[in-house]
């Protein structure tokens, strides 16, 4: 049997998968496939490869049995090592396949295809008579259970979802060589590791925006399992890794998870995490992570200084805790049911500066907060950009240091609450998000730069 992925690239709240990442879709779903028959040949192919030689890999496709594709941008950014896959190449490029079963995988096929921020999202049934199969659950669940069923469409469920890691943990390292096939293999290559699934809030509704709530309750992978899928992908090669793929990295094996909305941090279990990751892979060269809740640090401060200084011990300088701060209004807070307010989200920023900002070996700070920004959302006003730019100008009078700031405009998906109110707020507030960007880039920016990097 012959099987092609397509990678289209993804970007989730909890994942990323554009060059130089490589997330969980195509080394799970090779492990599945693997799995059933270990002789299987996999051709992986990413989506700016496909376009450089259409011809050339389209002729590829019409001799495999199966082609996958991935696909999903429900966190839209501007990305240099590549471009996902656009709506009218997914919608086109099946249509062009005659031979092979065509299957669709990832957020596309779960959520909702993002188009751009500010526009609604491309709803997943709207791709049903392109596809043979959009997998609406567990992509490696589904497709294990199709080859099993050599291929019977009719014998499967195609929103089958995972209970637990058993299986799919299996899959990780089975299918960590696919890596071998990345054009940035050997080059920049960053595996994107997963640490579990899921929002800690998802008990009180998430934010209004976002899909990590819609999975239910979290389900935290073993340490043994995560370590064990670190060691496989190192010794086929790959030197950089990210615990991206988590809502909240410091909620990681939290006591309280799935009762308490901001549970008590577990910084043993993540000091045991760190350490064993090192001596399975001691010459990594990047161990950064990303996704902090700002409110786990701000409610349980103890904890999460012990959790910081493990991840300065163990991990690459230069790292980033990417937090959701969304928004300094506290209108907007209220709204849309956010994580945490401005004066808060400055003691959080304070926090992490304290002990993150260190210079390292390489020169840079050890571990800066990452700012992000959504808007368009319920309760914004003129006025919550003028709050915006208030909580960085503060961050620039106090001194203190941010890696980043990430500004998105929200992209309404039918699993959230903001579904239903779309894009008109932003549409509404288009003059004052571009005016709000511009100052952040042509001013904010400039300065931040000078100060993290001399």
């Amino acid at each position: 049997m012959k099987v092609a992925i397509l990678d289209g690239y993804t970007d989730e709240p909890a994942g990323l998968g554009v060059p130089p990442y490589i997330d969980i879709y195509p080394r799970y779903i090779a492990g599945a496939i693997w799995s059933i028959n270990r002789s299987t040949e996999i051709f992986y192919i990413t989506v700016d490869q496909f376009r450089n030689n259409l011809a050339k890999y389209m002729q590829l496709l019409e001799k495999t049995d199966i082609v996958i594709f991935i696909a999903g941008v429900v966190v839209p950014g501007k990305y240099i090592g590549g471009s996902p896959i656009s709506l009218d190449e997914i919608k086109k490029w099946p249509l062009l396949l005659q031979k092979p079963l065509k299957i669709l995988v990832g957020p596309a096929a779960r959520f909702g295809f993002g188009i751009q921020g500010g526009k609604i999202a491309v709803p997943p049934k709207d791709f049903k008579n392109i596809f043979d199969v959009v997998v609406g659950g567990d992509p490696e669940i589904v497709i294990y259970d199709l080859l099993r069923e050599k291929l019977q469409i009719e014998r499967i469920d195609p929103f089958k979802v995972r209970k637990n890691y058993r299986l799919t943990s299996l899959f990780a390292v089975r299918g960590a060589k696919i890596v071998k096939q990345h054009p940035n293999f050997g080059k920049n290559l960053i595996a994107e590791i997963e640490t579990y699934r899921g929002c800690p809030r998802w008990v009180t509704g998430g934010c209004s925006f976002c899909i990590e709530p819609s999975y239910g309750k979290v389900v935290f992978r073993s340490i043994t399992d995560i370590v064990k899928e670190i060691k496989e992908l190192y010794i086929n090669g790959v030197r950089n890794f990210r615990l991206g793929r988590q809502s909240d990295i410091f909620s990681y094996m939290a006591k309280g998870i799935n009762v308490d909305e901001y549970p008590k941090p577990n910084p043993d279990a993540i000091e045991k995490l760190f350490r064993t990751i090192r001596l399975v892979a001691p010459n990594l060269e990047t161990l950064h992570v990303d996704n902090v809740n700002p409110a786990t640090v701000y409610h349980h401060k103890e904890e999460a200084v012990k959790i910081i200084k493990t991840i300065i011990r163990y991990h690459t300088p230069g790292d980033v805790a990417a937090l959701g701060i969304e928004t300094a209004d506290p209108e907007v807070v209220k709204q849309n049911n956010l994580k945490i307010y401005p004066d808060q989200a400055f003691e959080v920023l304070q926090i992490i500066n304290k002990y993150g900002g260190m210079r390292g070996y390489n020169g840079l700070p050890e571990f800066l907060p990452g700012i992000n920004f959504v808007l368009g959302l319920k309760g914004e006003t003129k006025r919550t950009y003028k709050l915006n730019i208030e909580f960085l100008k503060t961050i620039l009078e106090k001194g203190l240091m941010i890696r980043r700031v990430n500004i998105r405009q929200v992209l309404p998906l039918p699993s959230t609450r903001m579904w239903s109110i779309g894009t008109r707020i932003i549409e509404k507030h288009a003059q004052y998000y571009q005016s709000f960007k511009r100052w952040v880039r042509e001013k904010f920016d400039i300065l931040m730069l000078k100060r993290v990097v001399p």
